[in-house]
C-alpha cells in the first residue's frame, strides 16, 4: 500500500518589473551602451588634463565651462562617482549575461544533437549522398566514427533500430568557451580597475571620516583625519625625496585636495643620476636609494630606473620624476625702471624672501618666491640662427615659441644645445597677485649679432613665457644696458646726449639748425624715456614715438618723418651710451658692426622695457644644487586581476576569431546488402574553409562516389 504525498507548492514568479529589470541589465544592447558611454569618458579624461588647480580651467575654458567641467568631475574622470557607478553596472550587466548564458553554452557542449531527424539532413547547405557498396549500417558508421576520432572530433553513435545508424560529430567548441573568456575578461578588468581605483579611497573617505587636506605646512603637522593607515589595501600616490633625506608618507592627490598615505618603510636617497646623450637630451634618470624597513629595522639598497621598479612588501616604488631638492640660489636685482638700485637676495628653492622698500627705493611691498632651478636647459636654436632675422619681431609681447625648445612645432632642422642654467621664480604683490618669472643665466646667441639675455615672463601658467631680450655689452653683463636704461631715465644726461648728438650732427657756422636739430631729438627723447607719458597713451618705447607721428604729422608724410626720427633716437642714444661709459671709467665704443648690433638690440630693449610688469628682474649669480626624485609609490592587488582579464580577453578573442564550432551528421541506412549515406555539415561561420573541410570530410567518409 502507497501512500501520496502532497505536491510541494510552486515557486511565486518574479515579479514583472523585476524581471524586466533583470532582462535589460543582461542584454547585449545595455552592455555596449555603457562600454560606450566609458569609450568617451576615456577619451575625454586622456584629451582634458586631469587634477589640474580650478583656474587653469578657467584660463583655458572659461568661467562657465569650467564650472560646468567642475561639476560633472570631468578633471577627475576616472574617480568621478558617475564613471565608477557606470564601472559597477558594467559588471553586473557581463556578469548577469555569463550567468545567462553559460548553462546554455554547457549544455551545448555537452549536447551531440543524434536525435536529429534523417529527413532534415536535406535542409543544410553542405549535405551530401552516396551508397557504401557492400558495408552494412553498423559497420560503416564504426569506421565513419573512428575516422572521425582521429580528425580530433568528439563522436557519438546512435543506433535507430533496424531503421538504421546515426553518427553525430561536434568539433570547436573551444569557440563557445572563448565567448565566456572574453565576458568574463571584461568583469576582472572591471573589477581590477575598481580595486586599484579611487573606489577603495573614497570608500575611507565615506565611511571612515577621512577627508582631504587643504591647506599648507609640514607634512608631519597634518591631522590625522587626512592621513590613510598603513592596511589601506589599494593607493597611488607621489613620494618627494632630497638627496641625503628619507620620507615614508606619500602624497594621494584627489580633485579637492590630497591625502596622506603612510608607507611601511622609509626611502633614502642618497644619490640621483642623470646621463645626458652627445646633444644634451637626457638618456637615464636614476635614484641610487635604501629602503628602511619601519618594522624591522632592515636597509635594503636598490636603485630605481624608469621602466625598472624596486618592490617591498607588496609596494611598487617607479621612478616618475625629479625635482629641486632645496637648491640654494644666489640672485642679482636688474633694475628696470631705470631708477632703482642693485642689491642681490639669497635664498633656497621652494622659499621666499621679503622685499622690503629698504632693498629697492619706492618700490610696493613684493614677496619673492623662489619655484625652480634648471641647471641644464637643451633648446632647439637651429630657427633663431638663421639669417635674415628681424630682431623687432619679437619682443615681451611676442613669446620665443619659435626659437625656443619643443614649444617650435614648425622647425624641420634641430640645433639641440645647453644653454645653460635658468631661474623661475614669482613676485607676489600686497594683494597676494603674482606673476611667473623665467631668467637665463648666461647669455645667448640668437642670431641678433650679439648675444642676449632672456628675461621671461607670464601672468598665469596656462600662457607661454614672453622674453624680453637684452644685449650683452662686451664684457659679457648686463650693465652696459643698466647704465643705459638709467642714463634714460636722468633728464640730465638726456639734455647733455641731446647737446653732444646736435654738435656732431650738424655744421658749426649754422647754429640755427643745431637748435633745431637739438630740439627735435630732445623731444624724440623725451618721448622714447616715458617723460611725456599720459593715461591712455603709451608708457614710452617706440610706441610713443609712433603715437606722436599719428598725432601731429599727416599720414602722407608720416613714412618718412617716422624714419628722421629713428635715426635721430639712435644717434642721441649712441651719445647717451658713450656719456654713461665714460661716467664709468670706460674707453668709449668703437663704430663699428658689433657696436651697431648692440644699439640696435638696445633700442628694442629699451622700448620694451617700459611694458616690463615689474620694477626688477633678478638674474641667477649662483647656486648649489640639491636635487629630488619623486617616485610613484602603488599598492595594486588588481594588477593580477586585471593581468588575467587581459590573458582572457586575448585568448577568448582568438578562440571566437580563429575556432570554428563545427558540427556533422551522418545517417546510414539499408540497401541492397550495403548502405545508402546521407551527410550534412554545420559551421558557425559561412568561409571558403568550410567548404574545403566539407569536401574532404565527404571524400574520406564517403569515398568518390558522393
Amino acid at each position: 500500500m502507497t501512500t501520496a504525498t502532497p505536491e510541494a507548492p510552486a515557486a511565486a514568479p518574479s515579479p514583472p518589473a523585476l524581471r524586466q529589470a533583470i532582462e535589460l541589465l543582461s542584454s547585449m544592447r545595455f552592455a555596449i551602451s555603457l562600454l560606450t558611454v566609458i569609450c568617451i569618458a576615456s577619451v575625454i579624461g586622456t584629451v582634458l588634463k586631469q587634477h589640474e588647480p580650478a583656474v587653469n580651467y578657467v584660463n583655458q575654458f572659461g568661467p562657465f565651462w569650467a564650472e560646468l567641467f567642475l561639476l560633472l568631475k570631468l578633471n577627475a574622470v576616472y574617480s568621478a562617482p558617475w564613471f565608477l557607478l557606470i564601472l559597477a553596472f558594467l559588471v553586473v550587466s557581463t556578469s548577469l549575461c555569463i550567468a545567462r548564458n553559460t548553462p546554455k553554452i554547457f549544455t551545448d557542449l555537452r549536447a551531440y544533437k543524434e536525435n536529429i531527424r534523417e529527413q532534415s539532413l536535406l535542409a543544410f547547405h553542405h549535405r551530401a549522398e552516396a551508397p557504401l557498396e557492400g558495408e552494412t549500417p553498423e559497420a560503416a558508421a564504426q569506421r565513419i566514427g573512428q575516422g572521425l576520432v582521429k580528425a580530433g572530433w568528439k563522436v557519438r553513435l546512435q543506433q535507430r533500430g533496424d531503421a538504421g545508424w546515426m553518427v553525430a560529430a561536434r568539433a570547436g567548441g573551444l569557440n563557445k568557451i572563448g565567448y565566456l573568456a572574453a565576458h568574463s575578461a571584461i568583469v576582472l578588468v572591471c573589477l581590477g580597475g575598481l580595486m586599484d581605483g579611487d573606489l577603495i579611497v573614497r570608500a575611507q573617505m565615506w565611511l571612515g571620516g577621512k577627508q582631504p587636506y587643504t591647506g599648507g605646512g609640514m607634512i608631519a603637522d597634518v591631522p590625522a583625519q587626512h592621513r590613510l593607515p598603513l592596511t589601506n589595501p589599494t593607493f597611488r600616490g607621489n613620494l618627494l625625496v632630497a638627496e641625503g633625506t628619507q620620507s615614508h608618507t606619500a602624497i594621494l592627490n584627489q580633485s579637492d585636495g590630497i591625502l596622506l598615505q603612510e608607507l611601511p618603510f622609509s626611502i633614502e636617497l642618497q644619490k640621483f643620476i642623470v646621463e645626458y646623450y652627445s646633444t644634451g637630451m637626457p638618456k637615464l634618470f636614476a635614484s641610487e636609494i635604501v629602503i628602511h624597513d619601519r618594522e624591522t629595522g632592515e636597509k635594503i639598497p636598490k636603485r630605481v630606473e624608469v621602466n625598472h621598479p624596486a618592490s617591498h612588501r607588496g609596494i611598487e616604488i617607479y621612478q616618475s620624476s625629479f625635482d629641486d631638492g632645496g637648491s640654494a640660489v644666489q640672485l642679482k636685482a636688474v633694475p628696470m625702471d631705470g631708477v632703482g638700485k642693485p642689491f642681490e637676495v639669497a635664498g633656497t628653492i621652494g622659499g621666499s624672501t621679503q622685499l622690503s622698500r629698504g632693498q629697492q627705493e619706492g618700490a610696493e611691498k613684493l614677496t619673492l618666491e623662489y619655484t625652480g632651478l634648471r641647471v641644464i636647459n637643451v633648446e632647439n636654436l637651429a630657427d633663431a640662427t638663421a639669417a635674415g632675422t628681424d630682431v623687432r619681431k619679437v619682443d615681451l609681447r611676442e613669446s620665443l615659441d619659435a626659437r625656443l625648445g619643443a614649444a617650435n612645432k614648425v622647425q624641420t632642422k634641430k640645433a639641440l644645445r645647453n644653454v645653460g642654467p635658468s631661474i623661475t621664480y614669482k613676485l607676489r604683490d600686497a594683494a597676494g597677485q603674482a606673476r611667473e618669472f623665467h631668467n637665463y643665466m648666461l647669455p645667448l646667441e640668437l642670431g641678433e649679432g650679439v648675444p642676449v639675455f632672456l628675461f621671461g615672463m607670464r601672468e598665469t601658467p596656462a600662457e607661454p613665457f614672453r622674453y624680453l631680450r637684452i644685449p650683452a655689452d662686451d664684457a659679457g653683463t648686463v650693465q652696459g644696458f643698466l647704465r643705459l636704461r638709467a642714463g634714460l631715465a636722468d633728464p640730465a644726461l638726456r639734455e647733455q646726449a641731446v647737446r653732444n648728438y646736435a654738435r656732431q650732427a650738424t655744421d658749426p657756422a649754422k647754429p640755427q639748425l643745431a637748435e633745431q636739430l637739438a630740439s627735435s631729438t630732445q623731444r624724440a627723447l623725451s618721448l622714447f624715456a616715458g617723460a611725456e607719458a599720459a593715461p591712455g597713451r603709451a608708457a614710452g618705447g617706440l610706441q610713443a614715438v609712433s603715437e606722436f607721428l599719428e598725432a601731429n604729422v599727416p599720414a602722407a608724410e608720416r613714412e618718412r618723418a617716422g624714419e628722421v626720427l629713428v635715426r635721430i633716437l639712435n644717434g642721441a642714444l649712441f651719445e647717451l651710451t658713450q656719456i654713461t661709459r665714460a661716467q664709468a671709467g670706460l674707453a668709449p665704443l668703437p663704430r663699428d658692426a658689433k657696436t651697431q648690433a648692440f644699439m640696435a638690440q638696445a633700442v628694442l630693449a629699451l622700448s620694451d622695457v617700459h611694458v616690463y610688469p615689474a620694477p626688477m628682474a633678478f638674474q641667477l649669480a649662483g647656486f648649489q644644487q640639491v636635487q629630488a626624485s619623486v617616485f610613484q609609490v602603488t599598492r595594486a592587488p588588481g594588477r593580477l586581476v586585471v593581468y588575467l582579464g587581459c590573458t582572457l580577453l586575448i585568448l577568448g578573442v582568438f578562440a571566437m576569431l580563429y575556432v570554428r564550432e563545427r558540427r556533422v551528421w551522418v545517417w546510414l541506412s539499408p540497401r541492397d546488402g550495403g548502405s545508402q549515406a546521407r551527410m550534412a555539415l554545420s559551421s558557425n561561420r559561412k568561409l571558403m574553409d568550410v567548404d574545403r573541410e566539407f569536401e574532404q570530410l565527404r571524400q574520406r567518409l564517403l569515398g568518390r562516389s558522393a
